[in-house]
């Protein structure tokens, strides 16, 4: 499985690449903050909602610390579809882990 840390996601963002985020976190979590370009599609909301993706864009599944986006990943890639995790999810992005 390929996977990013915050600080390089953070840098493609920076950097003006248009990227694809799907947060895999719980309604409750997300309305704490979510990184603005990010799209929310609950981990359990992930198998019925394969028609809100599209296989031939590279998604970034972002999630508390990396553990629900990994399993989101492992999922999409068996379906088909090109992800990334992004390692250490929003505590790091948030800057709370390296």
């Amino acid at each position: 499985m390929k996977s990013i840390s915050a600080v390089e996601l953070q840098e493609k963002i920076k950097n003006g690449e248009k990227v694809h985020i799907i947060d895999v976190r719980e309604d409750v979590e997300v309305a704490e903050g979510k990184i603005p370009e990010a799209k929310h599609i609950p981990l359990g909301d992930i198998p019925n909602s394969l028609e809100k993706l599209d296989k031939n864009k590279h998604y970034y599944m972002v999630c508390r610390s990396g553990g629900r986006s990994s399993s989101a990943c492992e999922f999409l890639i068996n379906q088909g579809y090109n992800v990334t995790n992004m390692t250490g999810g929003m505590l790091a992005w948030q800057g709370e882990i390296e």
